[in-house]
């Protein structure tokens, strides 16, 4: 067995997507376990947009998105003249876009041991002069298969005391996946409950094969909650005003709107109560439960719907994605329920 800790080992795992309802309507056996040796919240209300780069890094952080700088999965920088997206490798390995100091950092600079595995944010070298990393980290891969990810994290367990980290972040994309193509209620966000579990189960038994059940200390969360969203239920912006001049950042169920300057009070009356379902607002009269005004990469337009609903450009790109729609989504205001994940800890 390994030999004692040096110190606690604060093991932080992700289940993206994971709403807090789930475990009593798929079944999650092994995270029922854990919150019955330790604490379960409510809910986990998330920072709006309920996205997930934007809630991992306030996880890490502290932050809420208008003071991190992460303000959506996609995102224009005016001072930069720079596009951040999730596809987009060299971006997200990019520190600059990175604000706040997640805790890895802290950590590492206090001369402690962090590992992560794929939290989003890790791959990135942080904070003031060529940045920080945690000391093991890898570049996304999502064919690694989950399995592989947790026999990574009891490898580092395995190693010597003085070399074992302190603090480790492990993410997994599920039941995320599941939830967006079938829907919060379907057997195949069920599923996908059910397999990030028994990721859970795997490592809780690789950490007692291992002695180190008293060393480390469990927290397990979720960035967001998920909607069930349906074809009927969606909103087309050039049906409602014209889109010529105005540059759109990210739109899902909410949206980053740049009109041409000048004309942003006129898109803004132009969308007030054109849809029942949709709010929209100039950036500094953002809703103050929202807290989404502080940063630059927040544009002068901001619109969202109501859970459940899903907005596009235009008609055609309404209906290329009606093919293959998404059942369920994220993304909506903090106070809906659905948008809600977990927090457990032990």
């Amino acid at each position: 067995a390994p030999a004692p800790s040096a110190g606690p080992i604060v093991l932080m795992i992700s289940f993206d997507g994971f709403r807090w309802d789930y475990p009593e309507l798929h079944g999650a056996p092994a995270l029922l376990a854990l919150a019955h040796d330790g604490v379960r919240a409510k809910s986990l209300v998330p920072s709006f947009p309920s996205k997930t780069f934007p809630n991992h890094h306030t996880l890490v952080t502290g932050l809420r998105p208008e003071h991190h700088g992460i303000v959506a999965n996609t995102m224009w920088d005016p001072e930069w003249k720079a596009r951040f997206s999730l596809a987009d490798r060299t971006a997200v390995e990019d520190g600059r876009w990175w604000g706040g100091e997640p805790i890895w950092v802290t950590a590492e600079r206090r001369g402690l041991v962090t590992a992560s595995s794929f939290w989003p944010g890790s791959e990135a070298a942080i904070g003031e002069g060529d940045g920080v990393r945690p000391t093991f980290w890898g570049h996304y891969d999502d064919t690694v298969p989950d399995e592989k990810r947790v026999d990574e994290v009891l490898g580092w367990l395995d190693l010597p005391a003085e070399k074992r980290p302190r603090l480790i972040t492990l993410y997994f994309a599920e039941p995320d996946g599941g939830g967006h193509a079938h829907g919060p209620n379907s057997p195949e966000a069920g599923a996908a409950v059910a397999h990030v579990d028994g990721m859970l189960a795997r490592l809780r038994a690789g950490v007692a094969a291992r002695s180190l059940e008293n060393a480390v200390d469990w927290i397990v969360v979720s960035d967001h909650g998920m909607s069930a969203t349906d074809p009927e239920r969606t909103i087309v912006l050039a049906d409602l005003v014209d889109l010529s001049g105005v540059a759109i950042d990210d739109l899902s169920v909410f949206g980053l709107l740049r009109p041409r300057p000048g004309s942003e009070d006129a898109l803004v009356r132009a969308l007030e109560g054109a849809h029942p379902h949709l709010h929209v607002a100039r950036k500094s009269a953002m809703p103050e439960r929202l807290h989404y005004r502080a940063h630059r990469r927040i544009p002068e337009v901001v619109i969202w719907a109501d859970a459940g609903w899903t907005i596009y450009a235009t008609a055609a790109a309404r209906a290329n994605a009606l093919a293959d729609f998404a059942r369920g989504n994220h993304g909506y205001a903090p106070a809906e329920r659905d948008m809600h994940g977990i927090f457990i800890a032990a």
